[in-house]
């Protein structure tokens, strides 16, 4: 099942091409970034989100911004890339695909140091590009990983947006639902709506339709209703950030939906790359929660909801422990507790 959209792609004419999801559900429109500077406000707005698909995203974003850097020499074109690199790195603090994406391609170029630099900025675009190809087979192979834990029929709750607009294609949470409709499952989706800014109802909801994948939305507070009703056989997130033990932080809301699913025994699974596993972290009180501006909460499509000078807190994330995660999906198995031996093996680093 091919997308009919594109999430981000490098074009033709060397820019990088992304849709806006600050635009979606009710316009598709594409952005086409022509500098850097350009990328990393993208980032920053929301207008790419979602921890796989802002890693290829700002891994095309440094190759964008390689093509301007002076040549001078390797060593002031290293500076220069770096520099980039940390602007790129600043935008978003939680989803560790990211630096891990920004870090791939430095690496790039400090191999490729002795080349002459118009071969370096061409490798780089062959690496960004090679990314997203990649992130597309990796999300296909997690999907393949994770339907066999969906039953059939199946009634999945999936929070946030983890499909292929989070993703360079195809999705992660949401592939692990295309994969089993795909193998013939009968599938039905509970859509939290996930605010503040709904990218359940914007975002996931639109996706599943074009796929053509039963979807109901619900507001965010409705999913203990429908669990307790008997209603929800599995839940099925993504992740930003997960630490050696398998705390998982993933969007605002998703810990209290595993508490949920705890409290009716209900399996949780997460479904997220190995690119998203940060083994340097020993658990989820080390992963740094972005904050986000109180406007998205008190106001909705430009129109106030709240009143004026009212005191907000927006964090963006929130950390489920791992002792409520029932298994790691990965393109490379699936994983299961105990995680500090299970995630490093998936990582090739035992």
């Amino acid at each position: 099942m091919a997308e009919d959209f594109v999430t981000v792609e490098w074009t033709a004419t060397g820019t990088v091409r992304l849709i806006d999801q600050t635009r979606l559900p009710t316009e598709e429109v594409y952005l086409e970034c022509r500098s850097v500077g350009e990328v990393a406000e993208a980032i920053q707005t929301m207008r790419v989100r979602g921890a796989p698909a802002i890693g290829v995203t700002a891994a095309m974003g440094l190759a964008l911004g390689a093509q301007t850097i002076p040549a001078g020499t390797p060593a002031e074109f290293q500076a220069g890339l770096e520099a980039l690199a940390s602007e790129l790195i600043r935008t978003r603090p939680t989803a560790v695909n990211l630096a891990w994406a920004v870090r791939r391609l430095l690496e790039v170029a400090r191999k490729s140091r002795d080349l002459p630099i118009g071969e370096i900025r061409a490798a780089l675009v062959a690496e960004a590009r090679a990314m997203r190809e990649e992130d597309i087979r990796i999300n296909r192979a997690m999907g393949q990983h994770g339907q066999g834990l969906i039953p059939d029929p199946g009634r999945v709750l999936t929070h946030c947006n983890a499909g292929g607009l989070a993703t360079a294609g195809y999705g992660t949470a949401v592939g692990v639902i295309r994969a089993a409709a795909e193998a013939g499952k009968r599938i039905a989706v509970w859509v939290d709506e996930t605010r503040p800014l709904l990218q359940g109802a914007r975002l996931t909801a639109w996706e599943l339709q074009r796929a053509r994948i039963p979807a109901t939305l619900i507001t965010d507070n409705m999913a203990a209703h429908f669990m307790r009703r008997g209603q929800v056989d599995v839940v099925v997130v993504g992740a930003d950030r997960i630490a050696l033990n398998g705390d998982v932080a993933n969007k605002i809301g998703t810990y209290g939906v595993a508490v949920l699913a705890k409290a009716h025994g209900i399996p949780f699974y997460v479904a997220a790359p190995i690119s998203t596993l940060d083994l340097a972290l020993t658990d989820g009180s080390e992963i740094p929660i972005e904050e986000r501006a109180s406007t998205e909460v008190t106001q909705l499509g430009g129109r106030r909801l709240a009143p004026e000078g009212i005191r907000v807190a927006n964090p963006a994330f929130d950390v489920t422990p791992a002792s409520y995660v029932d298994a790691i999906i990965t393109e490379r198995g699936i994983a299961r507790a105990p995680y500090e031996v299970c995630l490093p093996r998936l990582a090739g680093e035992v």
